[in-house]
């Protein structure tokens, strides 16, 4: 055994120090603004210092952070401070860190934490979750549920609250660089862990800017969806008006809603946007103005366009982004009326007032995704939209997942499940690293209450695993590995 490995099995927390025997770092843990989150700071005066914390609620752990690196200056002393989440409320954890440097490494000795109560909301009693597991011997995907609920919440497998933004988020994104990404009606906020805001876009300072570039329109707010791009912008959908007058069926002057999309470089510049206005027809109002497109999600895709979902056109565009160089044409439409013909049975197989698309994969021209149906004015093989009138036919909402190819404009029903209820908005889809789908509906049951499953991705779907949420509706519940990027938690 060598000496340092000697060292290291004999008094842990002095590491690997052989050949290096500055002092070992100093640590503490105290709390933050969020009662549910911790920060171990460690202050060392080597350079090169890589640390992540392990915690559970007892020695065991369980659980880690994600490896971070000290700052540019840390040979001087300046602390790492690693804030830890994913606990339940008050409940004590005990954590430590390990760190690393070129040439050594070392433990920390044990260190405890309790957390503290939820906050209070002001809109009504935080809600609650049931879990069941429906069907035996099944076992659902490892992670946590991120929740755009009122507080913005995740939880734990079990329905234990992990971890909370006191305001409700449209949506609630963890962003590759540890930090969360929200979206509060006139703001984007991108957040750490404790929730202190670290960025923050505002409508105004994109209005400003959309009119420095001339771009003849403003939005009201943003809506809906934001995404993080490779190169550091946000992109997001912004609500926008126009005037029309006498629209057949809306006489006079009607204030017609639509979106945008605006692409904001780090510096907070528009750098490239579409206004919906300058491509689709206004008088196709399927449910009815001045709410013309509702768009409600936004995918970056593998070749640098974008997919852009309308719920209010059931439709999902492919428009020409080009990175940021497109020139903003309509490459196609996926839905009904839209451009891409279905091949798998008839209209009704069609998804209608959709939600969440996300690209499973690629294979040359082939796209596979999947969407949220919610099912509004679904039209059946007759012509009827379901619900339309006192002896159509009722509505009902599926999870699916289509196929397009590209290169003949065609799509295909692969897969879909049908749950047995209707929620007329809202709502999320995603396949899970066990191969399940899961998916979130806002508002099955017509009332402050909604649900989140997991499904087998087969011919007949069994529930693996499923969340009852009372006193709210999410808007989206997503199935993430963990609250740090590129960590699964096992529990």
């Amino acid at each position: 055994m060598s000496v340092s490995a000697c060292l290291l099995s004999t008094f842990p927390s002095l590491g690997c120090l052989f050949g290096n025997l500055a002092p070992p770092p100093l640590t503490s843990v105290s709390g933050t603004s969020n009662s549910l989150v911790a920060q171990y700071s460690l202050k060392s005066t080597r350079a090169g210092v890589t640390a992540w914390v392990e915690f559970g609620t007892d020695t065991n752990y369980g659980r880690q952070t994600s490896v971070f690196a000290s700052p540019a200056t840390n040979g001087s002393g300046k602390p790492l401070n690693i804030l830890v989440a994913g606990m339940k409320p008050q409940t004590t954890y005990h954590m430590r860190v390990h760190a690393d440097w070129p040439g050594g490494s070392w433990v920390d000795e044990d260190h405890t934490f309790t957390t503290g109560p939820l906050p209070p909301i002001t809109s009504g009693p935080m809600p609650t979750f049931t879990i069941s597991k429906p069907t035996p011997g099944l076992t659902p995907a490892k992670g946590v549920e991120f929740l755009s609920l009122t507080p913005a919440l995740v939880t734990d497998l079990q329905g234990n609250v992990i971890w909370y933004y006191p305001a409700s988020a449209l949506p609630l994104k963890l962003m590759s660089n540890g930090h969360l990404m929200l979206q509060i009606n006139t703001d984007l906020l991108e957040v750490d862990l404790a929730g202190n805001t670290i960025r923050d876009v505002s409508v105004a300072q994109v209005n400003q800017s959309l009119q420095s570039n001339g771009y003849s329109f403003a939005i009201l707010s943003f809506s809906h969806d934001v995404l993080t791009l490779p190169n550091g912008h946000w992109i997001t959908i912004g609500q926008i008006s126009k005037p029309f007058s006498d629209l057949p069926g809306y006489p006079g002057t009607t204030n017609v809603l639509g979106d945008a999309i605006v692409d904001i470089d780090p510096n907070g510049n528009v750098v490239w946007a579409w206004s919906a206005f300058d491509y689709l027809d206004v008088n196709r109002a399927l449910q009815g103005l001045p709410d013309w497109t509702h768009s409600n999600a936004l995918v970056y895709t593998p070749d640098g366009d974008l997919l852009l979902s309308m719920r209010n056109q059931s439709w999902i565009l492919k428009i020409d982004y080009a990175n940021g160089t497109g020139s903003g044409s309509v490459l196609w439409t996926l839905g009904e009326g839209g451009d891409v013909s279905l091949t798998t049975g008839d209209s009704s197989m069609w998804f209608y007032g959709q939600h969440d698309p996300n690209i499973l994969s690629t294979d040359g021209s082939v796209i596979t995704l999947n969407v949220f149906d919610d099912g509004n004015l679904r039209i059946d093989s007759a012509g009827v939209a379901c619900a339309s009138t006192s002896t159509a036919p009722a509505c009902y909402t599926r999870a699916t997942i289509f196929q397009i190819d590209q290169s003949t404009n065609a799509a295909s029903v692969f897969w879909e499940y049908l749950p047995g209820f209707y929620t007329f908005w809202g709502g999320s889809i995603d396949v899970l690293g066990n191969g399940d789908v899961e998916l979130a509906a806002s508002d099955p049951f017509n009332a402050l209450s909604s649900l989140v499953m997991e499904v087998t991705p087969s011919d007949n779907p069994q529930i693996v695993w499923q969340m009852n949420i009372s006193g709210g509706n999410t808007y989206r519940g997503v199935r993430m590995p963990s609250l740090y990027p590129g960590v699964t938690w096992q529990q």
